[in-house]
């Protein structure tokens, strides 16, 4: 195979990675690789910057040699060139005749597309995202904000990046004239790089600063990266005076996130920081009635015992996303087989996703509900005070200990400071006891119970 045909060959697989990647990434990693040649089981690309080469190696090299394997051609590694500044490239113009590579891209920072799925509409409200979602419709509905910016922030699968697109839509469906930008940080730092390689750092900042509405998903990811932190510390500051309105979130609060630059941390706090909270049953009991009301439209002859809902509910807690996952491939297993989903079917069918959800409670987790619930230190649990003030709550913690964990008395009793495994063993009976008699016992211990095991 020789020089022109590895280049067709380099088409066929762009156009697979479009496919499988999907374009936002494909747009921001493979799009701007020109394809040099093949020396020595070697596939050598140029890049604008080592960045770029690095990201690629890291974490698409994998599927490129697949992909070149498929078409029957044998490599083992990629290599990566950096362009340098002026100098042509010899074999761009062959490697992707769609890509001028003499002329640099358009500045243009394009929106990163929205879900249809991802509407305020199917966002179900309940107690651990309510905040959220009243600041993102506020958000939504433009006019006077009192908050800038809004940061949404929490663990995968729990809405933020759903609130981001729902105010997205809002906004073009009520202010067709808004000018919204969202785009990952991510984004933003590879259109940065890109505005530096082209020496074209006005239109950037021109164009990202005459918004509307700015949205960055996923600011950790600039964290550590201190000339892209610049130019967005500088870009928040501009769309804030001019009076429009940001919105971001990320996996932490600001405080949080290391490697992000303190003028920056400042600058987020100055306006509504709202934690989407880790879900409760009610709240994921309404997600999956309403999951289960859209499947059905697409699985309309596969019955649904509601048993099973409240099961996932229980079973499933840590990510909206693994729950809805879980009954999209109840619907389609049952659709399939031609069966209607029932309780024995579900644990059949998810028995892999089930075992993976399995709450596995610590020790340290249960001191610390336990000290936060009752207004205490840890070091007052461990500590041999015996006031009741803390010998109650010590007590209901080596009890939920015995309860949620596998761990031997002799086990938790080392964890409380030293104590005997008797001291356990009179805990233990002690707040059985009180279950009966204090109905205040009963239900902090319930209380405690549920949040531990959500």
């Amino acid at each position: 195979m020789d020089t022109i045909d590895h280049i067709d060959c380099w088409g066929r697989i762009r156009t697979e990675l479009r496919s499988s990647i999907g374009v936002d990434a494909f747009n921001n990693w493979i799009e701007p690789l020109g394809f040099l040649d093949i020396v020595s089981g070697m596939a050598r690309f140029s890049v604008p910057t080592r960045f770029i080469g690095n990201w690629v190696s890291r974490n698409y090299a994998d599927i490129i040699i697949h992909l070149f394997k498929h078409e029957k051609v044998e490599i083992s590694r990629l290599g990566f060139e950096v362009l340098q500044q002026g100098k042509p490239e010899q074999s761009k113009p062959q490697a992707a005749p769609a890509r001028q590579a003499a002329s640099a891209p358009e500045p243009t920072l394009v929106s990163a597309p929205l879900d249809s799925r991802y509407t305020f509409e199917q966002f179900v409200v309940g107690t651990p995202n309510e905040l959220a979602h009243a600041a993102a419709r506020r958000v939504a509905e433009g006019g006077v904000v009192s908050f800038n910016p809004l940061f949404l922030y929490g663990g995968v699968g729990l809405g933020k990046t759903h609130l981001m697109h729902a105010i997205a839509h809002e906004v073009r469906a009520s202010r067709p004239g808004a000018r919204v930008l969202f785009l990952s940080a991510e984004q933003f730092m590879v259109r940065f790089v890109q505005a530096l390689r082209f020496k074209d750092m006005h239109a950037f900042k021109e164009q990202l600063r005459s918004v509307d509405m700015l949205m960055v998903d996923d600011l950790q990811f600039i964290a550590g990266k201190n000339s892209t932190q610049d130019e967005f510390f500088h870009t928040f500051n501009a769309l804030v005076e001019q009076g429009k309105q940001i919105v971001i979130s990320a996996d932490r609060s600001p405080g949080e996130i290391e490697g992000l630059e303190e003028r920056i941390r400042s600058r987020l706090q100055w306006g509504l920081v709202v934690d989407l909270h880790p879900t409760n049953y009610e709240l994921r009991l309404g997600i999956l009635h309403a999951k289960a009301e859209a499947q059905g439209d697409i699985h309309p002859n596969v019955g649904l015992d509601v048993q099973v809902l409240e099961f996932l509910a229980h079973r499933i807690s840590s990510n909206v996303r693994v729950l809805e996952g879980a009954l999209t491939r109840l619907f389609a297993f049952a659709d399939l087989v031609g069966r209607d989903i029932t309780l024995d079917m579900a644990q059949e069918c998810l028995a892999d996703l089930l075992r993976m959800s399995d709450r596995k409670v610590t020790i340290d987790e249960i001191q610390r509900k336990v000290a936060e619930h009752y207004n205490l230190r840890i070091a007052d649990l461990l500590s041999p005070r015996r006031a009741r003030a803390v010998a109650r709550p010590r007590q209901v913690a080596m009890y939920l200990c015995k309860s949620l964990t596998s761990k031997s008395l002799p086990e938790i009793g080392r964890k409380f400071d030293g104590r005997d495994h008797t001291t356990v063993i009179h805990a233990v009976k002690r707040v059985e006891g009180l279950k009966q008699s204090d109905s205040q016992i009963a239900d902090d211990v319930e209380l405690l119970r549920r949040l531990l095991e959500e």
